[in-house]
């Protein structure tokens, strides 16, 4: 079945067997004729070398990590073992059971440059629900990003970090894609950084589960977890589309791999810049493709338009007088060949606007005129956990908790640790700790840390209140010169 492409690695070794065959020669020797040169059409379609694209490219393409906080549910009738954790786990005053551990998921994605100011397109499904996201450039460097928005419905995701002058992608024009075509992607597979794959398009205007929302390409690169929202581009180096999904009976490749258009990418990425949400149009009615045996059912002579299966009560077309069992053969003047095309029509008209729908009915043409309403399914909006605010001195980054991570932390208020660095990672604080109280002063804003740390002498040791796992220790850190 088809599925996002997560980070839940399934690998299989496979072993490779090699026969050499031999020939025994009766006759004696002759010169080898040469071979045939191949047609000029063939060897100009000769498989493109890539290197150069990905010399060019490879600094518009980043790897994306993200974290989630929850808690883990416990299997009925589980039994309870405990679990003491490795750091200064002997200043913790008595175990926690293991089976109510707060979890802390870690996903790991790809994405794609396309502003220079740190815009981000990536995978709406690696930012459903997260309460922060990172983002490492092909140079190292790694910037705290926030969600500006997603879309579900194409699964295209917008990040934004802080960061100017960063070299972009060059965009290309998805609708001239063929079967046949080269391409290439660049992503991070199992968080393996600047990974490249390459293969040919293997069918486009692919529809799965026949929803029409999305007209992916299809292809034969290979596509792994880890690289959802990596690009895809094609032998002129041109992003042309998204890769969002594979489709895998084991959770790894099988030579089917899917992407979103870049054209549709760009237009859902360019709704979330300047709104946060996406605007569709919404017609009220389920559709479905007709066939030869429909067609001839229906009365009509080919199998075109799309045929209706169901109208909304309270829709735009129940009240423009669609009923069950017509058949649209035209929309807004433009002839239906295929049920999808009305679909993709219908997603690119604006809400609001009144449209001309020409049916075929008991075996004769009628006309009607639709408005179409604007289309209020479920949208994904996440928002993710606010950059760092603040790096002191003892090596930790530092963020303020929201209101969701207080609540899955059990923990009133506290900051939380983004990175860990030099001292207080030697005395074992870790990305996710949540820092309590500096000795008896309670923290709930960065503001608090910055003045008791502010008002220690450099050279003295601070004490950090820290919870894990809802259990509270003291560690000691010092403050260095």
């Amino acid at each position: 079945m088809p599925r996002p492409v997560g980070w839940r690695l399934r690998a299989s070794a496979a072993a490779a067997v090699v026969g050499l065959l031999g020939a025994c020669v009766s006759a004696p020797e002759r010169p080898a004729a040469p071979a045939p040169a191949p047609p000029p059409d063939i060897a100009a379609q000769a498989a493109p070398a890539f290197s150069s694209l990905v010399a060019s490219r490879s600094a518009s393409v980043v790897d994306v990590s993200t974290l989630r906080i929850g808690r883990d549910a416990r299997p009925e009738g589980a039994e309870l073992e405990f679990a003491p954790e490795n750091d200064f786990a002997d200043r913790l005053a008595r175990p926690r059971p293991a089976s109510v551990r707060i979890s802390q998921i870690r996903d790991l994605a790809s994405g794609l440059i396309f502003t220079s100011d740190g815009l981000i397109l990536t995978s709406a499904h690696v930012l459903a629900a997260i309460d922060e996201a990172q983002v490492r450039l092909d140079d190292g460097r790694r910037f705290q990003a926030r969600v500006v928005g997603t879309d579900r419905r194409t699964d295209v995701g917008l990040l934004k970090i802080d960061a100017k002058g960063l070299a972009t992608a060059a965009i290309g024009d998805s609708s001239r894609l063929a079967p046949g075509d080269w391409v290439a992607a660049i992503g991070a597979p199992f968080g393996f950084h600047g990974s490249v794959t390459a293969g040919v398009v293997s069918a486009v205007d692919r529809y799965i589960g026949g929803a029409g929302e999305v007209p992916f390409i299809q292809t034969d690169v290979a596509i792994n977890p880890g690289s959802s929202g990596s690009p895809l581009f094609n032998s002129r180096g041109e992003v042309v589309g998204i890769n969002s999904m594979i489709y895998s009976g084991s959770g790894g490749y099988m030579g089917l791999s899917f992407a979103v258009p870049i054209n549709l990418a760009m237009k859902i990425a360019t709704q979330l810049k300047d709104t946060g949400r996406v605007r569709r149009a919404h017609l009220g009615a389920e559709l479905q493709e007709m066939t030869p045996a429909l067609a001839q059912s229906f009365g009509l002579k080919e199998s075109i338009g799309a045929l209706v299966v169901q109208v909304d009560a309270d829709g735009p077309a129940r009240a423009a007088g669609l009923v069950r069992g017509d058949v649209v053969t035209a929309f807004d003047g433009r002839t239906i060949s295929h049920f999808t095309t009305l679909l993709q029509q219908i997603v690119d008209a604006p809400p609001g606007r009144r449209v001309r729908v020409e049916l075929w009915r008991h075996g004769a043409k009628r006309a009607v005129s639709v408005t179409l309403s604007e289309d209020v399914g479920p949208r994904l909006a996440a928002q993710a956990g606010s950059p760092p605010d603040w790096n002191d001195g003892l090596g930790l980054s530092l963020g303020e908790l929201s209101a969701a991570q207080r609540l899955h932390l059990g923990s009133d208020g506290g900051l939380m640790v983004r990175e860990a660095t030099g001292l207080a990672r030697s005395e074992g604080i870790r990305a996710g700790d949540i820092i309590v109280a500096v000795n008896d002063t309670r923290l709930d804003r960065i503001e608090d840390f910055r003045i008791k740390l502010a008002a220690t002498a450099p050279g003295r040791m601070v004490a950090l209140l820290v919870l894990r796992d809802r259990r509270l220790a003291y560690v000691p850190v010092l403050n260095a010169p």
